[in-house]
């Protein structure tokens, strides 16, 4: 009765892997989605131009966010890698659940919040300056 408990404890554990794994891939690629938005943004005509260091400034934009960009590949590539191994352990029945793999699980998931953070504090950087300096047109008809 035991072995069965643990059994099952242990397989509604790699479910809930299996979920948090499909809820970055998800966060992921709505963050794909956003960076194409700022990406638009910041190679658009919106700003003044007249702004002091717009040049500077809108190429340090561009060169984090394509560090982002290059973060989050990496960062699906092994979230895609290690969702398949965890694939394998679903299907096996008698599989063995190390520690080193829940060590892995723990350590992609610092990943993915460090990713996700740098992003988040990026596009908030980057949507304040926007907002300060966007061009102001007049509705028509004034």
């Amino acid at each position: 009765m035991k072995n069965s408990d643990t059994k099952k404890a242990q397989a509604q554990k790699l479910e809930d892997l299996h979920w948090e794994c499909r809820h970055w891939k998800s966060v992921f690629y709505f963050m794909a989605d956003e960076i194409t938005f700022i990406d638009h943004l910041l190679n658009s005509y919106v700003f003044e131009p007249n702004t002091l260091d717009l040049f500077e400034r809108l190429q340090d934009y561009m060169r984090r966010l394509k560090k982002v960009k290059s973060k989050k590949l990496k960062v699906v590539q092994k979230i895609v890698s290690h969702e398949n191994h965890l694939g394998g352990l679903l299907e096996c029945d008698d599989a063995t659940f190390d520690l080193d793999f829940f060590r892995k699980h723990a350590s992609l998931k610092a990943e993915v919040v460090d990713c996700t953070g740098d992003f988040q504090n990026l596009k908030a950087e980057i949507f304040n300056y926007a907002s300060a300096i966007l061009k102001k047109r007049k509705p028509k008809g004034q």
